[in-house]
This record gives structure tokens, sequence and C-alpha cells, in this order.
């Protein structure tokens, strides 16, 4: 795995946050998940390097407490939907008027979260997301907060277990990881609806933490689902995953891969 060198730019209130760059042609803007990071998700298993050869600029944040972004560990830096804040700010610091958008998981959710906001790529991707996980993202975050909260205490072997052994690998700083979860806000099915943008839902053929991809593509307007080998923690590691994302993206217009 190559290293990508970290470039920064500032949230619209001021918080420095950390994006990594791959390849040159149309802009592609692709946001990790929970606990991850841009060189862990996109990078490691070589997905953006994939989609770099198909002919795209892969532009991927690190989310604000994660990675190399800044970590603050106070209230008042966790508004709700800050995520999506952050993404919109890194649109404009880029100067990116024609792009597509995508994400995995927790990246997932901010695309959303950006499209019922406005963002209008030219093409999405909603990646380890199902309905339940944006109609209730609220309540998504128990899980997380126990972890969080009971680092050290768990069986081996159990999701918990397993979650805090993620963390350790990439170096989350648990105070600020916990503090994302506050910004986490509900998406309602009506707004979901009005998405008019192309959209690809995919996920692992055994994932249904976040719900079923197939109810969410069968609320938006203008989505497939799809499915690739693996269950959520897995699926991200597997090619099948870039692949479908890069098929999807240079389908030509009027069709949808």
């Amino acid at each position: 795995m190559t290293e990508l060198p970290a470039r920064t730019f500032r949230a619209r209130d001021g918080v420095r946050l950390a994006y990594r760059e791959l390849g040159s042609g149309r802009p592609l803007v692709l946001i990790h998940g929970y606990f991850s990071t841009a060189t862990v998700n996109w990078v490691r298993y070589g997905h953006a390097a994939h989609l770099a050869e198909r002919g795209f600029r892969v532009l991927m944040p690190d989310l604000r407490g994660h990675g190399d972004s800044a970590k603050p560990r106070d209230a008042a830096s966790y508004p709700p939907d800050v995520l999506a804040d952050d993404g919109f700010a890194l649109v404009e610091a880029l100067g990116l008027t024609d792009y597509d958008l995508a994400g995995y998981s927790l990246g997932g959710r901010t695309v959303a979260r950006m499209l019922v906001r406005g963002a209008a790529p030219r093409r999405a991707v909603i990646a380890g997301m199902g309905l339940e996980g944006l109609v209730h993202a609220v309540g998504r975050g128990a899980f997380f907060r126990r972890v969080l909260t009971g680092l050290g205490t768990f069986a081996r072997r159990t999701p918990e277990w397993r979650a805090e052994a993620f963390l350790r690998t990439v170096g989350g700083d648990p105070a600020a990881l916990r503090r994302v979860l506050d910004a986490f806000v509900d998406t309602p099915r009506e707004a979901l609806a009005r998405i008019a943008v192309p959209t690809l839902v995919v996920a692992g053929a055994d994932d249904r933490d976040n719900g079923s991809a197939e109810d969410l593509a069968a609320v938006l307007p203008n989505a497939r689902a799809v499915r690739v080998p693996g269950g959520h923690m897995s699926a991200v590691a597997r090619p099948e995953l870039g692949a479908a994302i890069a098929e999807f993206l240079t389908a030509s217009p009027g069709r949808r891969a």
C-alpha cells in the first residue's frame, strides 16, 4: 500500500480537516465509515487505485474526529449534521461543481445527508447503508457508545471486542468518536423520496447492520441496489465493492450500471 500524503482544508467552523487525493480526471469524493479512515477504507484495499485507473480524481476526506483530521472533544464541535457540513466544505474548498459522491457506512449516511440538503453530484453511491440506518440514525449509536465506554471489558470474539480491536488498529480517539455520535440525525423517508440524483445502493450480501439496501433503493426515486460478497466489515475489503462503484459511475448516460 502506497501512503498518500494528507492535505488539509478548513471546515465551516474553522476546524482543520484532512483529505487524500489519487488520480486525475473526473472528481469523485469518497467518504469512509465510522472508526475508519480514508486510507483504511479506500486506499488499503485498492478501491482508490481502481477508481483512479478508471479516470477519476479520487478525493478522500478523513471525517472529523477520525484519521488525520482534527479530533476536538468538546460538544460544540459536533452539532447535528456536522459531517455533512464538512462534506460541503470540502466541495467548496476544492471548487467542485461537476463531481460524483460516494461513501461507505457512516460515509454513506453522510452522502445521503448531503443529498437531502441539496448536494448535486452527477451520480451518488450509498454503500454499507440501508433504509433503517438513515431513518433511525440517532438510535444506531447505542452499540458504539457501549464499545467506547467499556473498552477493555468485552469477551473475546464478541461484536464489541471486534469493534474495539478495529478501533485500536486505526488508533482512534474514543472521546472524539463519542462526540461524533452526537452529530447523527434522522432522515425522513419523505426527504429521501425527493432525491433525484441517480444513486447506487450497494452492500455486502450478508450485511444487515443498517437495514435493507433494497428497501432504501425502493424509496429513492432514481436508484438501484446491488449486493457484493461479504458482511458489513468484510465487504469493504473486497475488490467487488470498488468494481461496483466504478461500473456505476462510468456507465453511459441513460444506462444504469
